[in-house]
């Protein structure tokens, strides 16, 4: 089992750059594939990125695609999110969720285990 911290967000300009945080507690965070998804107020909770339990690989929602990249650090239990060039349409909770395996998913079914989530808000 796994428990997920997010940090990192708060209110930038458009333009402008964050970095979302992951910790994850236990001892094989590296055994687990992580994913970055998103919720906007009334809207339902949608994938951003995902890398493999070993960092080798990743994967993007075609609207963050070239702006955001998904990072791990499997030595210190922590999974980033760089967001760059942010947009008011990138304004919602940003959620890291973690899934038992080497490969990752774009689904939320795919994840077990949750963070409580991060407000990342974009002005314009």
């Amino acid at each position: 089992q796994v428990q997920l911290v997010e940090s990192g967000g708060g209110l930038v300009q458009t333009g402008g750059s964050l970095r979302l945080s992951c910790a994850a507690s236990g001892r094989t965070f590296s055994s687990y594939a992580m994913g970055w998804f998103r919720q906007a107020p009334g809207k339902e909770r949608e994938f951003v990125a995902a890398i493999t339990s070993g960092g080798e690989s990743a994967r993007y929602a075609d609207s963050v695609k070239g702006r955001f990249t998904i990072s791990r650090d499997n030595a210190k239990n922590m999974a980033y999110l760089q967001m760059n060039s942010l947009k008011p349409d990138d304004t919602a909770v940003y959620y890291c969720a973690a899934r038992l395996g080497s490969w990752f998913g774009t689904s939320v079914n795919a994840y077990s285990y949750w963070g409580q989530g991060t407000q990342v808000t974009v002005s314009s």
